[in-house]
C-alpha cells in the first residue's frame, strides 16, 4: 500500500491549489480525479458557460445595432462555432492546471474513482482498468456535486439536458423548456434566448431566486421577459411526456390549472446532488446529511479525525470562490500552525444573467428576520449616467446600512457590471468604511463606480 502524508479527493478549485500548496511544502501528497482537473468550475460550470454567455451578448448586441445608429442585417449563430470556442478555453484551462500538477515534486495526480475501505485507506479504481490502494494521514474531500435529477413523472423516458450537456449541443433548440428558475435555468434560459430559441422557464417558487428580495425578483422577472422569456412562477411540473414528432411536453400545474408547454429540448435545472454515493463514508466514520453532504464544523473537519470536506460537497455556499476560500483555510491551518475558521466571512456572489445580479452581505428580508435594524437606498440603473450612455439601463442598485455605525450590511447590484459595483462595495464593507465614505468620495466621470455617490444619498 502507497503511504502519503495528504490525500486529497478531488482536483476542484480548492483541492487543486490545496494539492499544490502540500506538496511545495515538501508534503508526500496524492491528488485523486475520476474525470478531468479543475472541477466543476473549469470544465462545466463557470468557464464554459460565462464563454458562451459572452457569444450570446454579441448576438443580442448584434440584433441591437440600431439602437445604437449601426445597421448589422440578420444576426445567424453557429453554435458548432460557440461550442468549439467554449471547448478551446475549457481545454486550456484544464491542460494548464493538469500540466503544472505532473510537474509538481512531492505530488503525484492518480486518475480514477476513490473509495474508502477504512478511516485513512482508501481504493482507487484507476481509469486504465486497475485498482490501487492507498493510505493518507490526512484526507481531505472535494468531490463536489452534480446535476439532480427530479422525481417526475416520464423524465426517464425522455431525452432531457441538464447543464453540462446543454452546452454540448451542435445546433440550436428550436424552443427550450427550463426546469427551475434558479441561477443555472436563468442564465441558460437567457443565453439560448439571445442565440434565437424560444425559451419556458417553469419554476415553483413565488418568485425568481428565492434568496432575493422581491423587488430585485420582480426586475429580474421583468428583465427575462423583456429579452422574450416565457416564466411560469408558483408552477409545479408533473410530467413530462415525448412527442411522436421528437418533441417534449411538460406538464405542470400552476396552483390548481394544470398547464403544458411544448417544445424541442428540455433542460432540468432543478439542483444539485452531492458526490458522495460512491465514497463509502460509512467505513471512514465520516457523517452526511439527509442530503448527502458532508457535516463539518468551521474548521472544515468532518466527524472523523483527520479527514476534512471542502467545496460544495460540505453543503456551504455553492459558489467556486468559496471553494477557494476553503483551501486558504485548511493551507492556513495544516501548513501555518493557523486556527481559521469559516465564521464570519462575507459571501459575494454574482449571477451571471445580463445585466448581472451581484449580491453581498444581508439582503432586506434576511435582515427582517433576524431582527437588525437598518436604512435602505434604492436607485434605478436609470440615473446611472454611464449605463444611459452605453443604452444599457436596465435594472437597480440597493443598498442597507445600519444607522447607528455607518456601516454597509449588505447590497444588491441589479445592472451593467452588477458584480464588480458589488465588489467596490465589499471592499468598503471588509475596510469597515462606512457608507458616507462612498456617499462623498470622488470617482472619475462618466464611471459606472459615481454611481454610489447618487445611490447613498438616497439612504433614508
Amino acid at each position: 500500500m502507497n503511504n502519503f502524508e495528504y490525500i486529497i479527493i478531488g482536483s476542484g478549485q480548492g483541492g487543486t491549489p490545496l494539492a499544490a500548496a502540500l506538496a511545495q511544502a515538501g508534503k508526500k501528497t496524492a491528488l485523486v480525479e475520476n474525470r478531468h482537473v479543475g472541477g466543476t468550475c473549469i470544465n462545466e460550470g463557470c468557464t464554459p458557460t460565462k464563454t458562451m454567455a459572452a457569444s450570446a451578448r454579441v448576438a443580442y448586441l448584434a440584433r441591437r445595432g440600431a439602437d445604437y445608429g449601426v445597421g448589422t442585417g440578420e444576426v445567424a449563430v453557429d453554435m458548432n462555432k460557440v461550442r468549439r470556442r467554449k471547448r478551446d478555453i475549457v481545454d486550456s484551462f484544464r491542460g494548464g492546471s493538469e500540466g503544472r500538477l505532473r510537474q509538481q515534486k512531492n505530488l503525484e495526480l492518480i486518475m480514477g474513482t476513490a473509495r474508502f475501505t477504512g478511516p485513512e485507506a482508501l481504493e482507487i479504481a484507476k481509469v486504465d482498468g486497475t485498482t490501487e490502494q492507498i493510505q493518507g494521514q490526512t484526507i481531505i474531500i472535494d468531490t463536489g456535486t452534480r446535476p439532480a435529477v427530479p422525481r417526475l413523472e416520464g423524465i426517464e423516458q425522455v431525452p432531457y439536458l441538464d447543464s453540462t450537456s446543454t452546452m454540448e449541443l451542435d445546433e440550436l433548440p428550436e424552443h427550450l423548456l427550463v426546469i427551475g428558475g434558479g441561477y443555472i435555468g436563468l442564465e441558460f434560459g437567457q443565453m439560448f434566448r439571445r442565440f434565437g430559441s424560444s425559451v419556458s422557464i417553469v419554476h415553483r417558487g413565488e418568485q425568481l431566486l428565492s434568496r432575493e428580495d422581491e423587488d430585485i425578483a420582480a426586475e429580474v422577472l421583468k428583465i427575462l421577459r423583456d429579452d422574450g422569456v416565457d416564466v411560469y412562477l408558483q408552477s409545479r411540473p408533473v410530467r413530462v411526456e415525448k412527442k411522436t414528432n421528437g418533441g417534449i411536453t411538460l406538464f405542470f400545474k400552476t396552483g390548481e390549472k394544470a398547464q403544458e408547454v411544448t417544445g424541442s429540448h428540455l433542460l432540468v435545472a432543478a439542483g444539485r446532488t452531492p458526490n458522495t454515493d460512491a465514497l463509502n463514508l460509512e467505513a471512514a466514520g465520516v457523517k452526511t446529511n439527509d442530503r448527502g453532504l458532508i457535516q463539518v464544523n468551521s474548521r472544515l473537519e468532518t466527524s472523523a479525525p483527520g479527514i476534512h470536506a471542502i467545496g460544495d460537497v460540505n453543503g456551504g455556499p455553492a459558489f467556486t470562490h468559496i471553494s477557494y476560500d476553503d483551501f486558504r483555510i485548511l493551507k492556513t491551518n495544516l501548513l501555518d500552525g493557523g486556527n481559521t475558521t469559516t465564521e464570519g466571512r462575507i459571501i459575494p456572489y454574482t449571477v451571471f444573467i445580463d445585466p448581472q445580479l451581484g449580491r453581498v452581505g444581508l439582503s432586506e428580508k434576511e435582515a427582517k428576520r433576524a431582527g437588525i435594524d437598518y436604512r435602505v437606498a434604492t436607485m434605478p440603473m436609470s440615473w446611472v449616467v454611464r449605463a444611459l450612455e452605453v443604452d444599457e439601463s436596465r435594472g437597480l442598485m440597493k443598498v442597507l446600512v445600519d444607522p447607528d455605525s455607518q456601516q454597509i450590511l449588505g447590497c444588491a447590484v441589479l445592472g451593467i457590471e452588477g458584480g464588480e459595483i458589488m465588489a467596490m462595495l465589499q471592499i468598503a464593507m471588509m475596510a469597515g468604511l462606512p457608507y458616507t465614505a462612498l456617499r462623498d468620495g470622488i470617482f472619475a466621470h462618466p464611471t459606472l463606480a459615481e454611481s454610489l455617490n447618487n445611490l447613498f444619498t438616497q439612504v433614508g
